[in-house]
């Protein structure tokens, strides 16, 4: 039960909003765990308010990175910690020890990928910023841009955000991570983009609120700037009701979506299905990203559903095939 008075509580201790932003949990499935499976346990604060103890925060990091991966609340919320432990085992490894068997598209890299992996997280760890964003530019001029993105960025993102989930890596040096590799992204596209006339379709590309992460839509453009299309980005956290007239003014043929593990599967179904209704029919609304509404069989009409980046040149291919 929610401690009812006020405690001598440890410095440690954080509030309900901070535990938001380290798991990625929101508030109201906060509350609702807590009510429905008696976890956490916070106490209360002077002024009333939850806060919870680093072992909580630490659990609750655990917990969201097995509801990622497809296990449910109901399933892993009451369980014993040998059985969180017990099912955390049975996910593919995804700590820099175990680089080399990280899969992308059913794929193990090969060991140069799976070192070059490793030596720029320990870069990242060690703060080497200015070594990190060097490396990284020279792994882009030496796979070109959609190679760099595929089979190194999108693994790697997906590294680093494993070892925040598990505390391995602080706040701030996932924030670096994802400041680094779009500085050196943004260079790219621009460079792309100079060299390059576009030519139909032209995408809007942003996220709704709540989702705060970009670098995955700005993947995204990277490799639609590759075949061509005109692109622009609005950035993240675009107001809904705003899309619309953005897509309008542009002459948008697509609307592109990003959505990371943060985005409850209720958000994400409601996010698209109101934004289909607003936007013309002849505007295409696409959705991809990390959360899990999206990876599982998924269908809403007059939504197509990206759920492979390596999928997007397939998918322009088969947009300029139907204008035909």
């Amino acid at each position: 039960m929610t401690g009812d008075v006020a405690a001598e509580l440890d410095a440690n201790w954080v509030g309900i909003a901070a535990v938001e932003r380290d798991t990625g949990l929101s508030k109201d499935t906060l509350r609702v765990w807590e009510r429905r499976y008696g976890f956490p346990l916070p106490l209360r604060d002077g002024a009333g308010d939850r806060v919870y103890s680093p072992a909580q925060v630490q659990r609750l990091r655990l917990l969201k990175r097995l509801l990622d991966a497809g296990h449910r609340p109901g399933r892993v919320v009451p369980a014993n910690q040998q059985t969180l432990e017990s099912l955390l085992q049975e996910q593919p490894a995804q700590t820099a020890t175990a680089a080399a068997r990280l899969r992308l598209n059913a794929t193990p890299p090969d060991s140069a990928a799976a070192d070059e992996m490793h030596g720029l997280l320990q870069l990242l760890r060690k703060h080497e910023v200015e070594e990190l964003r060097r490396q990284l530019a020279q792994g882009l001029m030496r796979q070109g841009l959609s190679s760099f993105v595929l089979h190194l960025v999108a693994p790697l993102t997906k590294l680093v955000g494993e070892g925040w989930m598990r505390g391995e890596l602080e706040v701030f040096e996932e924030h670096i991570y994802t400041e680094t590799v779009q500085q050196v992204l943004r260079q790219a596209v621009q460079g792309v983009t100079a060299q390059v006339s576009g030519e139909p379709p032209r995408v809007l590309l942003t996220t709704l609120p709540g989702e705060p992460h970009g670098l995955g839509l700005l993947m995204a453009e990277a490799l639609l700037a590759i075949e061509a299309c005109q692109c622009l980005s609005l950035g993240v956290q675009t107001p809904a009701d705003e899309l619309p007239r953005a897509a309008a003014a542009h002459r948008s043929d697509i609307v592109a979506l990003s959505f990371s593990g943060l985005m409850s599967a209720s958000i994400v179904r409601r996010g698209l299905s109101d934004l289909r209704a607003a936007l013309p029919a002849h505007i295409e609304l696409w959705a991809g990203g990390s959360a899990l509404l999206l990876k599982r069989p998924f269908k809403l009409s007059g939504v197509r559903v990206v759920t492979d980046l390596a999928d997007l040149p397939r998918v322009v291919a088969s947009w300029r095939a139907a204008q035909q």
